[in-house]
């Protein structure tokens, strides 16, 4: 099992030629290099919340565009990979069995979470694809958990990623310094590499997780958590450190990436 963690930029930009998200572009399409390709991708999207884990189980999921105002190309977006039904099924009940509430959707679709970052990764869209939601109450150790529920597949060949953004501060992307220098984005972005990547137990790394608000910075990287958690979901699959392979600007501000391998 290979886990990644990357961000995937501001809804459609990343595929509308957008400049501020070309560093970006450049590190997913090169990505394919650094993994073995897998015979299974599950995806945890930052854009699907729900009450319990639910897995998507449909057969050939639609699409589904979670953004609006966009030029029409936005919405001629497709990414026809199949689903995976039994692998959903099977990761339903490895969570249910280990006390996470879990069930399976077969209608809703890939959101962009999905599409963006594999149309850029995976463009040939032929490797079955299931999405992970997150679950209401955004609480660290919630995923964790699931996460760890993920280490029952780890000598199989599947692509675990984790698609969010470490950050996500909306107001700042468009309010930032006009010198560019943001030194809670930086530090919040070195204490994460530290906490993936650093020389710690992994009990030290889950403690600083679970613990993220404390970090300096945090709060004003993640007003909300939604594109954090994919992390969590992706450290509690591991049972070691990380390596970074992404460190650079989205929309002027810095985002890392992260990559496990089992």
């Amino acid at each position: 099992m290979q886990i990644v963690f990357v961000p995937h930029g501001g809804g459609p930009l990343p595929l509308l030629g957008e400049p501020g998200h070309r560093v970006m572009v450049d590190f997913m399409t090169e990505l394919p290099v650094q993994l073995t390709k897998p015979e299974a991708i599950i995806v945890v999207s930052a854009h699907w919340e729900e009450r319990s884990a639910t897995v998507l189980g449909a057969e050939r999921p639609p699409m589904l565009y979670d953004y609006y105002g966009f030029p029409k190309e936005a919405y001629e977006i497709v990414y026809p990979a199949p689903g995976h039904p039994t692998l959903a099924k099977r990761l339903a009940g490895l969570l249910a069995a280990n006390d996470i509430p879990a069930r399976v959707d077969v209608e809703r679709g890939f959101d962009h979470g999905t599409y963006i970052p594999l149309k850029l990764i995976y463009p040939e869209a032929e490797i079955p694809t299931i999405q992970l939601s997150l679950v209401g109450g955004l609480e660290p150790g919630v995923h964790i958990a699931i996460g760890k529920t993920l280490r029952a597949l780890v000598d199989e060949n599947i692509l675990v990623l984790g698609s969010g953004f470490s950050f996500h501060n909306q107001r700042a992307f468009f309010g930032g310094n006009s010198d560019g220098a943001d030194p809670q984005n930086d530090a919040f972005q070195d204490w994460l590499i530290e906490t993936c990547t650093g020389s710690l137990s992994q009990r030290e790394r889950e403690d600083r997780l679970m613990d993220w608000e404390q970090a300096p910075g945090a709060r004003y990287c993640h007003p909300r958590e939604e594109h954090l958690l994919p992390l969590h979901v992706c450290f509690g699959a591991t049972q070691g450190s990380a390596e970074v392979v992404f460190d650079g600007e989205i929309l002027g501000k810095r985002g890392v990436g992260f990559l496990w391998k089992s």
